[in-house]
């Protein structure tokens, strides 16, 4: 999986449940949650005051050490 700004933080959970620790280590903890689950990677950043381009990295990085 290939992650970016768009991508929909339930997609990415749905790929890998092991993603949540790095939506947990932003302070988002409503991982559960329907509405958080449906936004983009880049609208959570946004609200939790996380750089994007830092979580696209991690998140992708983490992704290909699985390949």
């Amino acid at each position: 999986m290939k992650v970016t700004k768009d991508t929909i933080i339930g997609d990415i959970l749905d790929a890998d449940r092991e993603t949540a620790v790095f939506f947990l280590e932003m302070g988002m903890h409503c991982l559960g949650c329907p509405a958080s689950r449906g936004e983009s990677l880049g609208e959570a950043c946004a609200v939790h005051s996380v750089p994007v381009d830092e979580m696209i990295e991690k998140i992708n990085a983490f992704f290909a050490s699985k390949e």
